[in-house]
């Protein structure tokens, strides 16, 4: 478009381009045709693109979605086209995924595999590092579990899709907290172990009758805390 064709008075141009406006009719019919074939597709996916996505499965998405936005706006791309990359991409999600059954290292190589990040109760940084899990993240999820410190996690892991999987102890010990550092009421409020610290950067826990000075052999922090035990509803 040359400079001398642009005008900010012209609203015509500015709603609906340089098509005419009979074409928002046609639109109206693209999207609702584009819009059939994208459900028909995602349903011949599978139930997984309705959950939790993996980096393929997102892969896939944006790919629909580069190809379904052409076709509803601009009037000289037909439909046909359209109709042949939603068929050609379910072909190769489906061809992909037949792979990924018939050979784990495939699966391994695009889907990612499960991480260990909390074991008896501590976590292990390296694993969270790896997968670029924060410790407050990890935190998050576990409250949003139940769970009220770490001497009740018994295994934590974080599925190649990112969610996380709790197995919990069936004879909780102490812990290091999990809740927010910065609600100092409720922190206090929690029952501490005596004699025994936590380590606050990856929970594993001493037995001392004054917090430690010395750093933690796991991570090499030095700033402990004193543990809890178990929660109320579980001593009672």
């Amino acid at each position: 478009m040359k400079k001398e064709d642009i005008h900010l008075s012209d609203w015509k141009r500015i709603l609906i381009g340089d098509a005419p406006w009979e074409f928002t009719i046609e639109v109206f019919i693209r999207t609702l045709v584009i819009f059939l074939l994208l459900v028909i597709v995602l349903r011949l996916l599978g139930k997984r693109m309705s959950a939790q996505l993996t980096l393929t499965e997102m892969a896939i998405m944006l790919v629909l979605g580069a190809i379904v936005s052409v076709p509803m706006q601009i009037p000289e791309r037909g439909i046909i086209p359209t109709v042949l990359a939603l068929f050609f991409t379910l072909l190769f999600q489906r061809g992909w995924n037949y792979l990924a059954f018939k050979n784990q290292k495939i699966e391994f190589l695009t889907q990612g595999k499960e991480s260990l990040v909390v074991k008896d109760g501590r976590l292990l940084l390296d694993e969270m590092q790896k997968s670029s899990t924060t410790r407050e993240q990890l935190f998050s999820e576990l409250r949003r579990m139940d769970v009220q410190h770490l001497g009740q996690v018994k295994r934590v892991y974080q599925e190649a899709y990112g969610m996380f999987s709790l197995y919990k102890k069936a004879d909780p010990c102490i812990g290091l907290s999990i809740l927010p550092e910065q609600d100092k009421k409720l922190w206090d409020e929690e029952k501490k172990i005596e004699g025994h610290f936590a380590c606050f950067r990856c929970g594993h826990t001493v037995e001392s009758d004054n917090k430690p000075d010395q750093e933690c052999k796991f991570c090499g922090a030095n700033r402990w805390v004193e543990t809890i035990g178990k929660l109320e509803e579980e001593t009672t």
